[in-house]
């Protein structure tokens, strides 16, 4: 069996030979054939021969590129194989359509046999992987652990894979002015799988018209991946043959996180707009003229495109419904409706105010930087968007959703270069608040089940970014609430919050049911937001995750007046259908519904496992984990 080194030099002399020939043909058509078809062409395309000259000239001159650009891959090619140190560095070369002899001869053995998936329980292999053998199986498991989406799958994939277009039709007969300004685009990256990053500014660059694309700025935020150092240079340096200046890249020293990567992008741009993407991106056609023709109108605006998304383990491409982009009280992002004005507008075309972005943008990049850029201060990952959004509306300025520039973008299963985000969340959305949130911040607090007083949580100096907002003279939160963002709801008489234990057990938490949201459990404690406890002045128990939202119910503690189980029911529809959600309690006292009167203790069931009921109050008691201020404490 030829080994693969001898199919790279085969591939590479072939090659060669025809665009040698290729090259023959251009010089022999233009100094021996010339004669005999230089009647035909001239009256066709009315070139002059100085004219004709250039297009000689020009097309060699992209067949030298090619040459140049074919003979160091085929160059790196071998020179990768070789080196069998790195794992990630062969990925691609291993993946060739050729196989190794074992291979070939593993397969030619189980031919007949069906394939076993290897990894039932990965999500990977859920929709595909069939017909793989147990070889190829084992290389996409380890690289989906390593990247956490479909390695193996994208280095088949071609760089220049056509994806739908999803733009409404209606979006096909929009027009453009002539002269826009110049686009400068940021892609930030760390230990991303260099054939991700590839198909992302090749995409890039074939859906962007040239007279529009000055520049294409990658940072690499420190990362450890092997052939994201000199094999991705080289890349670099061959597409800067055919495009001179076009792709520059940065690389940090240390990590500094998302924020600061993309603030150094937007610092080396020279483009009159920036737009900064994640490099797990691919654009789709025409996306980015409307950015550029918005963002001239009003130099003020930052607009986001439309997101679709790639499956992580098929990367088919999946279109999303336009909706504009809001927030949680902890901050996470998430898909809102349209907005009724815009709705009655009939024109899906016109662009969407949102109250926040998802992290990907378009802006002047002046104006960026006057407004000033990105909160450096935020650490590793996660709510830079939403202290930007804030920023951009309570200092005058807004933010809009384009339904006419669309990005697929890649969704990770699992990001396994930061495993735990928890900390560096919530001290992030802690930073957000007390800068923009004024007296509202206590909700975030709420949320994330922090104590409201010494939090323990350094959210590192804000002083400059409260100068900055001092400076540009910015609006208060609660003038977001009321004019931007109305859907968000605060909640002001909470009075306990947290885990909730009863005195029996203190290791068990009430908790709200996984699956079935209606359903409170106790369970071993944790940290997380099923078992948040708000206890409300008033009477209500909010049980899981803290939602306050004009639109959407939280789940409050129902005693449904028979049997011995509590529930959990949207409040207004408890209080619609007269359930019974009023209870009297203080810490390390009883839980007492005020309408029946009986009290809410627990009990071992048949397994011997510890089970929320409601019957006649016996001596149970209960703790919250926080109070607010001195409640409870008489």
């Amino acid at each position: 069996m030829m080994s693969w080194r001898n199919v790279l030099k085969i591939l590479c002399i072939g090659l060669t030979l025809i665009i040698s020939i290729n090259v023959f043909l251009v010089f022999y058509t233009k100094r021996t054939l010339q004669k005999l078809i230089w009647g035909s062409l001239q009256k066709e395309l009315n070139l002059p021969l100085s004219e004709w000259n250039k297009t000689v000239m020009k097309r060699l001159s992209h067949l030298e590129v090619d040459l140049q650009h074919l003979k160091e891959s085929m160059k790196l090619g071998m020179s990768q194989q070789e080196n069998m140190d790195s794992t990630v560095e062969r990925v691609k070369y291993e993946e060739h359509p050729v196989q190794k002899a074992s291979e070939v001869k593993a397969s030619e053995t189980k031919k007949h046999k069906p394939k076993e998936i290897l990894f039932p329980d990965s999500q990977l292999f859920r929709q595909w992987g069939e017909g793989l053998s147990d070889v190829q199986q084992k290389k996409a498991e380890n690289l989906f652990r390593k990247f956490g989406y479909n390695v193996y799958l994208s280095n088949q994939l071609p760089l220049n894979r056509t994806i739908p277009d999803t733009r409404d039709s209606r979006c096909l007969q929009k027009t453009y002015p002539t002269q826009l300004p110049s686009l400068g685009v940021i892609l930030i990256f760390m230990n991303e799988a260099l054939s991700i990053i590839e198909r992302a500014f090749t995409s890039i660059i074939n859906r962007t018209p040239s007279q529009l694309l000055k520049e294409i700025i990658l940072v690499d935020d420190f990362s450890s991946n092997g052939e994201l150092k000199s094999y991705l240079d080289m890349k670099i340096k061959l597409y800067n043959q055919r495009y001179p200046g076009l792709l520059k890249i940065i690389r940090h020293t240390k990590r500094k996180g998302l924020a600061q990567a993309r603030n150094t992008g937007s610092k080396v741009a020279t483009a009159d707009v920036i737009v900064i993407l994640d490099a797990h991106v691919e654009v789709n056609v025409g996306w980015a003229e409307p950015t550029l023709a918005r963002i001239q109108e009003d130099h003020t605006v930052i607009v986001s495109p439309v997101f679709d998304n790639i499956h992580f383990d098929t990367f088919e491409l999946e279109k999303y419904a336009l909706a504009v982009d809001g927030f949680s009280w902890k901050l996470w992002c998430r898909y809102d409706p349209l907005p009724k004005d815009w709705i009655d507008q009939h024109d899906v075309t016109a662009p969407v105010k949102s109250p926040s972005i998802m992290g990907i943008l378009a802006a002047n990049r002046i104006f960026f930087r006057d407004i000033g850029s990105l909160d450096g201060g935020m650490l590793v990952y996660g709510r830079e968007n939403v202290e930007l959004s804030l920023r951009v509306w309570q200092c005058g300025r807004r933010i809009e959703i384009l339904p006419y520039s669309r990005i697929a973008h890649l969704e990770r299963h699992c990001k396994p270069y930061a495993l735990n985000l928890h900390l560096a969340l919530k001290r992030n959305a802690l930073r957000v608040a007390e800068i923009w949130m004024d007296e509202y911040k206590y909700m975030v607090y709420l949320a994330w089940n922090i104590p409201l007083q010494n939090p323990g949580i350094d959210f590192g100096d804000i002083s400059s970014r409260m100068a900055l907002r001092k400076k540009l003279k910015c609006k208060t939160f609660d003038w977001y609430l009321k004019y931007v963002y109305p859907n968000l709801k605060p909640i002001h008489n909470i009075v306990g919050y947290g885990r909730m234990k009863n005195t029996l057990d203190e290791n068990i938490c009430l908790d709200q049911e996984f699956v079935l949201a209606n359903t409170p459990i106790m369970y071993y404690c944790h940290e997380y937001s099923s078992q948040n406890v708000y206890y409300h002045l008033t009477g209500e128990f909010y049980v899981g995750p803290l939602i306050a939202e004009a639109d959407t119910d939280d789940h409050c503690l129902t005693d449904p007046g028979k049997g011995e189980k509590p529930t959990l029911e949207p409040c207004s529809k408890a209080a619609q259908n007269r359930l019974h959600i009023y209870w009297d309690f203080k810490p390390g006292r009883a839980v007492v519904n005020r309408a029946t009167k009986r009290c809410l203790e627990m009990k071992k069931d048949t397994s011997s496992i510890y089970v929320p009921v409601l019957q006649t109050c016996t001596t149970q008691v209960w703790t919250i984990q926080y109070t607010v201020q001195n409640w409870g404490s008489n």
